[in-house]
């Protein structure tokens, strides 16, 4: 039995656009907890402008009923994912060309200087220290796990992240994959061993607890920190998105059976506050 879909919430007249969290699903009921957490944050902050939760497999909301309930209304959808990938390119605007919604798809959240600050964070919460000796920071290193993906874009963008943690933590940080892309976590992990790294720690590049977010920290020799989840600077980036997709010419409204469809492009050479986004500088062991 399919679920029933509440009526739609009919937009009036120069309404502020909504903004939907697209999130991937996950079986693991702390996934959808850890979503709506990081939902009523961005409310929070943002009193009055339309927030809604749609899924792409696995939970409810699922999209496609999260846009149906919107009717004709214009509407950011902000992938909670941190890389391009199938997702961002093909899965969501998909299902937004078939719903009458006039949609934009906003850049995926990372790389972005707001998703680094969330994984210092996490690892300082961790037991990263945030004070090193020489000696001690020679020892360390981070392997950034993040989900993978077989489209080059998304390794790409999973690796300006490490080499913008890396700058940020003073140590080595290599990206690393729980499937369908190498390295795996084990094979960093014994890459950093072998150049003498014995404080190696797993950053969990993942928006919510989950299969690949468990078994990624469970590899960890050391210490592994929390997925992303409802930190502060995760709900701002959420915003920022939105916020850049409706200012920027790099977004095209969904016009339902017009094929008229196309993801917003970040814009380059600036991102955040209006100011250059930092270029990521390759660590030694990132090249």
């Amino acid at each position: 039995m399919t679920a029933s879909i509440p009526p739609r919430e009919e937009p009036t007249l120069g309404s502020t656009p909504a903004l939907v969290l697209v999130a991937h699903g996950s079986r693991d009921p702390r996934a959808l907890s850890t979503v709506r957490a990081l939902m009523a944050r961005v409310r929070d902050l943002r009193p009055g402008l339309p927030v809604h939760l749609g899924h792409i497999e696995l939970n409810e909301p699922l999209l496609p009923d999260t846009l149906a309930r919107l009717g004709p209304a214009e509407a950011v959808l902000v992938p909670l994912l941190l890389a391009r990938g199938y997702h961002v390119k093909q899965d969501i605007p998909e299902m937004a060309a078939e719903s009458q919604a006039r949609t934009r798809v906003a850049p995926p959240l990372g790389p972005h200087p707001l998703l680094v600050e969330t994984l210092y964070d996490r690892l300082v919460e961790a037991g990263w220290r945030t004070r090193m000796d020489d000696r001690t920071r020679r020892a360390s290193a981070v392997v950034l796990a993040a989900a993978g993906s077989r489209d080059p874009d998304s390794k790409l963008d999973t690796t300006r992240t490490a080499n913008l943690l890396a700058v940020r933590l003073g140590v080595p940080v290599i990206p690393a994959y729980a499937s369908a892309a190498t390295p795996t976590v084990p094979e960093a992990i014994r890459a950093l061993t072998a150049r003498g790294h014995h404080r190696v720690a797993v950053a969990s590049c993942f928006t919510a607890p989950g299969r690949f977010a468990t078994q990624c920290a469970e590899q960890a020799p050391w210490i592994a920190s929390a997925p992303l989840g409802a930190h502060p600077a995760m709900a701002r980036l959420i915003l920022h998105r939105y916020d850049q997709t409706l200012t920027t010419n790099g977004g095209a409204i969904s016009l339902r059976g017009a094929g008229l469809y196309r993801c917003a492009a970040p814009p380059r050479g600036r991102d955040q506050h209006n100011a250059p986004a930092p270029a990521p500088q390759p660590h030694p062991a990132n090249a």
